[in-house]
């Protein structure tokens, strides 16, 4: 009996589903990073979303 990971299209496959969950778990994690620094500097009362002109004298 021979073990799936022999097979090179089953490798294929697995590393790609293993990839795709990399991918989504990682991009999880930017969003929430994102989401975490927004509150956090909504709550500092800082903005960084202003057009630079607004910081000039």
């Amino acid at each position: 009996m021979t073990m799936a990971l022999d097979n090179p299209v089953l490798l294929v496959v697995f590393a790609a589903v293993f990839f795709y969950v990399l991918y989504g778990v990682i991009r999880a994690a930017v969003r929430d990073a994102i989401l975490q620094a927004d509150e956090g500097r909504k709550h500092a009362g800082e903005d960084h979303n202003k057009p630079i002109s607004q910081f000039r004298r």
